[in-house]
């Protein structure tokens, strides 16, 4: 009762209005709330040592917002209530349903929208670090563009920054050599042409963090924005399910799909597991242990033959 009141306090205080709030359950790294007032909120709180967090994510999805092309809830506010003791993020309260037989199309040709859209920098990174989940995600920029700079940003800034973080435990050690072995193979996987640009990318677009409001529109939350190469993306989306009937299509009429991102995928979903390693532990070091290996296999591979690299 004492947390819903002093939220209540912290809503009015920065919004104005009267507010009843009730608590739910919906997130494993943050408190969140159901505040009706002066409209419905999402309210998310957290410590105030952990304030960035949430500033982090109000800050994607202005930026997701602002590029026009997919649906995020609109940030009625975000701040740090020293009074109170907390920090909190208010958004947009959406209600969503279940998806028609469109919904991947539309889905499809909204994020290839965003992808899509070119940007006056054509370096990696972001101007900000965020969070994965509970994890801290640097986004520090790349020196250049195109392929170099894509490549040492995801060698530094991914596989080499989850690397650092999973040294301290003897049990990662095989894990972390076989990661560190792979960051210094990465033009391997390019060598098909593929020539990386920066989109900007939700950056954490598992079937969790995506959904559908009551006029069929596909919306998108929780964010972990950067400017990467947009298949990270296509591969997130992979990694625990399969995108929505008609979303490749839809997707590839836009934004176009190299023939050679399947050789590329599970490059990118190994940053994603090896945060789900830091997570979670248990089956994902293996599952992260297992594709490292073969990544890097496939790379040894690759580097030996005169082929085409997808043979």
């Amino acid at each position: 009762m004492e947390d819903t009141a002093r939220l209540a306090r912290s809503l009015a205080a920065s919004l104005g209005g009267a507010w009843t709030v009730r608590p739910l359950q919906a997130s494993g790294f943050c408190s969140t709330w159901h505040a009706a007032g002066r409209g419905e909120l999402f309210v998310k709180s957290l410590p105030l040592g952990s304030a960035d967090a949430l500033e982090a994510e109000a800050d994607g999805l202005r930026a997701l917002g602002d590029a026009g092309a997919i649906r995020v809830p609109a940030v009625a506010g975000c701040w740090r209530d020293e009074v109170q003791g907390v920090a909190l993020l208010a958004i947009e309260w959406l209600a969503l349903r279940a998806p028609d037989a469109a919904f991947g199309a539309r889905f499809g040709e909204a994020l290839g929208r965003l992808h899509a859209a070119r940007r006056s920098d054509d370096r990696f990174g972001w101007h900000r670090d965020n969070r994965l989940g509970a994890t801290p995600q640097r986004n520090g920029w790349s020196a250049e563009g195109g392929l170099a700079g894509w490549v040492a940003f995801f060698a530094r800034e991914r596989l080499g920054r989850m690397a650092q973080a999973l040294a301290g435990e003897a049990a990662h050690a095989p894990l972390v050599v076989a990661v560190h072995a792979l960051a210094t193979r990465l033009p391997c996987f390019f060598e098909d042409g593929h020539e990386p640009r920066p989109s900007l990318i939700h950056g954490d677009l598992w079937s969790g963090n995506w959904g559908v409001l009551a006029d069929g529109t596909p919306v998108v939350y929780d964010p972990a924005v950067s400017c990467s190469d947009a298949e990270a993306e296509l591969a997130m989306m992979e990694l625990f399910g399969q995108p929505p009937s008609g979303f490749w299509a839809a997707y590839s009429g836009v934004a176009g799909l190299h023939e050679g991102y399947p050789r590329r995928r599970g490059l990118y979903q190994l940053y994603h597991l090896l945060n789900h390693t830091l997570l979670f532990g248990g089956g994902y070091a293996r599952q992260a242990l297992a594709l490292a290996q073969a990544l890097l296999s496939g790379a040894r591979s690759t580097g030996s033959s005169r082929g085409h690299p997808g043979r």
